[in-house]
């Protein structure tokens, strides 16, 4: 039998084991803590490029960049969008961009579907030829591919990067939308098959619109990716009326004098495409990235 004093020692010990509220307080304001000062210090420089962009070269010049303003002035954006060709360069970017977004979209999940639905000898190998093409760093192949363009005669021309932009990012988007594929159940194909639809309407007006979440987190990632790609841009395209944003802004620096309000403005007009993209398609972005987490 459980006598008074083992069920108040019982008690006694269910107490000590457990952590005390004031613990648990404490604990929970220094992750707040924590949270929020590394918060702080990841918005301090973008804070600092937001206030450099309406200072004058004069007060940056006299005072340092992490000085306090003397004076601000809306005329940097203006002088960035107009003098310094911000307004060509990201038109040049979504002439890029955009085509290469509907191309690898188009072609990659022709790929899933036909990777995740049928089954023939080669499936797994042309599957994980894409995934290694993820693994492999493209910077390997920047001779490859400037002497490729330029025997295509596609150098300095949009189409060089709209077609390699769209072949290096084909192997991630067919290794998602395959895998997101695969989980759509065969019932749904079976039936429609039965009512006489062939494969092309299938993968149009039935595979399409379920994995549209799949889809845009993958339209977000990628329009992010290649709209703010460098190093592409400064390979295959030398003239500058042709240069996307994110090369252009770079060619604003002077030999001697650089002008960093403006070039800092034209920097923060560019965030912008990508900020309302995100702001747009947020919901299935989160959407996308959590798919297949629960049943």
């Amino acid at each position: 039998m459980t006598t008074i004093a083992d069920t108040k020692s019982l008690a006694e010990y269910n107490a000590a084991s457990q952590p005390s509220t004031t613990g648990r307080r404490f604990g929970t304001a220094v992750k707040y803590i924590l949270l929020t000062a590394l918060t702080v210090i990841w918005l301090i420089p973008m804070f600092a490029a937001l206030v450099t962009s309406f200072r004058t070269m004069d007060d940056l010049t006299i005072n340092g960049f992490w000085s306090m303003p003397q004076s601000l002035k809306f005329d940097n954006f203006v002088e960035a969008w107009n003098q310094a060709r911000v307004s060509r360069y990201l038109l040049n970017s979504f002439i890029v961009t955009l085509p290469a977004l509907f191309g690898m979209l188009f072609l990659s999940s022709l790929t899933a579907y036909a990777l995740a639905r049928f089954r023939f000898r080669f499936n797994l190998p042309i599957y994980f030829m894409y995934v290694a093409g993820t693994l492999l760093p493209f910077q390997i192949l920047m001779l490859p591919v400037f002497r490729l363009t330029n025997a295509l005669g596609l150098y300095n021309t949009y189409w060089a990067l709209i077609f390699i932009q769209t072949a290096f990012q084909l192997g991630f988007c067919t290794f998602v939308l395959r895998n997101f594929m695969r989980t759509v159940p065969s019932e749904i194909f079976d039936a429609a098959r039965v009512d006489g639809c062939n494969e092309f309407r299938i993968y149009w007006q039935i595979m399409l619109p379920l994995t549209l979440p799949s889809l845009a987190a993958l339209a977000t990632l990628e329009f992010t990716w290649v709209f703010n790609d460098y190093l592409w841009a400064i390979i295959l395209i030398s003239d500058d009326s042709l240069r996307p944003v994110t090369a252009g802004l770079a060619q604003l620096r002077g030999q001697y004098t650089t002008n960093w309000p403006v070039i800092t403005a034209g920097a923060l007009l560019a965030t912008l495409p990508t900020i309302l993209v995100f702001a747009f398609l947020q919901r299935y972005f989160i959407q996308g990235l959590t798919l297949g987490s629960n049943k």
